[in-house]
């Protein structure tokens, strides 16, 4: 054989074996590993290359009976021991480690360290080294005996340990017949027994059970040929091996009761796939008595039986249990369950195959969880419909689809800031609800509806020219106009309307074109817009009864005749008036249960309801006829000292429309009823405002006031 030839049969041994292999130079730093040393440990090649490989496989640990062994290796003998090394991962293995020098010329170069995996052996040592102690301590006390017999039964020797532990006198025994000194019964046991076995069935082994010491003890007996002439019979007292037999049959109703008890369903099949045992969990899983389960096939429990069988098929040619599948359920009501389930390998005392169990929970709500979450992700929590991602991947998918013509609609809902702030964020979601039904009342089942941001809204009309499109939204805008006729709160949508018959325009710049559009069509009618919101506005103020015309009358002559006595111009008085009238705006975006309490407010509610001048002030602002009394509207709530609120100004900080409006207001207040209070007496309000002069209203203007009333 050549020196090539010898060469490439060590590498395939090498890189083949089925044992880890690795090649360390003359310093044990590591040259090179097989394929097995990457699959027990863990190291690739390039991490460990150049180390020391117990170094590594020692995870820092220090152990100087390895060390011992390299300096073996290096000084080129052949060692061999058992050791404890480490995987990547952290992990013991127990290793029989073998260390095969490399001498050339005499000289140690380097060297192979062979590597077999024990740790199976290890345990399995160390479970017989428990059950042989177990088993040792109970020899101990009861010691095997043997005794030995010719053909016709007769007794000629024995061997025992603690002879004050039989059951007979051998002294009595030796060279007499079995039936002169044993039971009947048992005699003829044994004399059975030696009639087959020198007939050549052999062993044969019985069972038999003496009284000894006012206690039943039984025992084992083997017999077997021990020469032409004589029979051995091996006599165990397994009297403890009995208790051990029924503590285990106790411990297996245990077992059952366990399984009965625990939440989780436990199984047993066959492997046609039929129960063969099963504790409660499991029926009320699927919602059967486990007697109904009993004979029951997998085909008959499993919405796709096929993809059950598969899997059950799998762990019976692998032998490798599955920890956990999903399998979607029948009920016994028709209903589908989802449960998880485990399933492993039932062998008998041979090793042979014979079915399979495992244990399944119920995970029904989390599937339903997750599917939730599926759909939100993809779905928008307020309006049910799709969310910008859906959108956009739907813009990604059909920018490469054959689905033109293509047309794409955008809206975006008027005023709805407006109405978050003054009315409520619950308000403007009842706008967005309303807007997303009629939008969706107004589409195909094929049109793609998304809302894809606070306000707006889009859709994809998949083979969809421009005058179907178009007819859409004639449709949609009809739709909003029928609404407008039954609804309290006007709704406006703006839409943009663009299509492309082909795919030379690209479907994201399609949308922009759409979005465009849809702006320019905002500011066509947003004034308009915005004055048919400002008109509901004040029909639900009017509603709540805070600017009944006799009041806001009332107050405006009251606040017109002091701006008159202290020579307001014109264009103050009319600003005064409109003030008067329309001061308390702000209230239509606060709850009716904190505008009508008749208890005093909480924190929070005092909190929200000291809001009402800055919505007031924002709803003023969105409307040019109002625009011009929106700061007086602001600060109508502020003090002469400064506690007012929301600025915290004071004297003559205020304007001086404001504080002739709070003089007014209060007094008007006083003298009527209201949800919280009942009117008071003109001379009652009168003390109450001087009371207050200097602090909560001007001094100067009360005086004016108290003149002229």
């Amino acid at each position: 054989m050549g020196q090539e030839e010898i060469v490439q049969r060590l590498e395939a041994l090498f890189k083949n074996s089925t044992e880890a292999i690795v090649l360390f130079d003359r310093n044990h730093c590591v040259v090179d590993i097989n394929q097995r040393f990457v699959e027990l440990f863990g190291y690739e090649l390039a991490e460990i290359k150049g180390l020391d490989v117990d170094r590594v496989m020692e995870m820092g640990k220090a152990n100087s009976s390895n060390r011992g062994y390299t300096e073996a290796v290096i000084s080129g003998k052949k060692v061999e021991a058992e050791a404890t090394r480490y995987s990547k991962d952290g992990l013991p293995i127990e290793v029989l480690v073998k260390g095969v020098p490399i001498i050339i010329d005499g000289e140690f170069t380097g060297g192979y360290g062979i590597y077999t995996d024990i740790t199976a052996r290890k345990r399995v040592e160390a479970n017989l080294r428990e059950s042989e102690a177990r088993n040792r301590a109970l020899l101990d006390a009861i010691p095997d005996l043997m005794l030995i017999f010719n053909r016709d039964g007769v007794f000629l020797d024995y061997n025992v340990n603690d002879p004050e532990k039989l059951f007979f006198s051998p002294e009595l025994f030796l060279n007499h017949h079995v039936s002169d000194v044993l039971h009947p019964r048992l005699a003829q046991t044994i004399m059975t027994g030696l009639n087959l076995v020198f007939t050549g069935r052999q062993p044969q082994l019985f069972e038999f059970s003496v009284e000894l010491g006012g206690k039943l003890r039984h025992f084992e007996s083997r017999l077997v040929l021990c020469g032409e002439e004589r029979a051995l019979a091996i006599l165990r007292d397994i009297t403890e091996a009995k208790h051990v037999e029924d503590a285990l049959r106790k411990s297996e109703e245990r077992y059952r009761e366990i399984l009965a008890s625990i939440e989780e369903g436990y199984y047993e099949a066959d492997l046609a796939g039929n129960i063969i045992f099963c504790n409660d969990a499991a029926g009320r899983l699927i919602g059967y008595a486990p007697e109904e389960l009993l004979g029951m096939n997998y085909k008959d429990l499993y919405r796709n039986p096929a993809a059950a069988y598969n899997t059950f098929h799998q762990v019976f040619l692998t032998g490798e249990p599955d920890r956990g599948f999903t399998m979607e359920m029948i009920r016994k009501d028709g209903t589908p369950t989802y449960g998880e389930l485990s399933i492993s390998l039932i062998k008998d005392k041979d090793g042979a195959i014979t079915g399979f169990r495992g244990v399944a929970r119920d995970i029904t709500e989390r599937i339903h969880f997750e599917e939730r979450l599926k759909y939100l992700s993809l779905h928008d929590h307020l309006t049910g419909l799709y969310n910008r991602t859906f959108f956009e991947e739907e813009l990604n998918r059909l920018s490469i689809s054959r689905e033109y013509p293509l047309s794409i609609i955008t809206a975006d809902l008027d005023e709805l800031k407006l109405v978050n702030d003054t009315m409520g964020h619950d308000k403007g979601d009842q706008m967005l609800k309303d807007a997303a039904a009629i939008l969706k009342k107004s589409l195909r089942s094929s049109d793609i509806l998304a809302r894809v941001g606070g306000d707006e809204f889009s859709v994809i009309l998949p083979r969809t020219d421009a005058e179907t499109a178009e007819s859409i939204a004639a449709r949609i805008r009809e739709n909003i106009d029928q609404h407008r006729k039954k609804a309290r709160l006007p709704l406006g949508l703006s839409l943009g309307l663009a299509t492309s018959d082909t795919e030379d325009i690209a479907i994201k710049e399609l949308y922009k074109r759409a979005d465009d559009l849809m702006y320019r069509d905002k500011l066509y009618h947003s004034t308009k817009a915005r004055n048919k919101n400002l008109h509901a506005l004040l029909v639900a103020l009017e509603e709540k009864d805070f600017i009944t015309e006799g009041h806001a009358l009332k107050l405006e002559e009251l606040c017109r005749k002091v701006g008159e006595k202290i020579n307001l111009s014109t264009g103050q008085l009319s600003d005064l008036a409109l003030l008067a009238q329309v001061h308390d705006l702000g209230k239509v975006g606060i709850p009716d249960e904190i505008l009508f309490k008749r208890e005093s407010l909480t924190r929070e509610e005092w909190k929200t309801m000291r809001q009402h001048p800055e919505k007031g002030y924002r709803i003023a602002l969105s409307c040019t006829d109002l625009s011009g009394v929106a700061d007086f509207i602001l600060k109508h709530h502020e003090r002469w000292d400064g506690s007012g609120y929301p600025l915290g100004i004071k004297g003559e900080e205020i304007p001086v429309e404001c504080r002739i409006l709070a003089i007014a207001d209060a007094y008007d207040a006083m003298t009527k009823d209201r949800p919280y209070s009942k009117a008071r007496s003109h001379q009652e309000a009168v003390d109450e405002l001087k009371r207050c002069a200097g602090t909560q209203f001007d001094p100067e203007l009360v005086q004016v006031f108290l003149s002229l009333y």
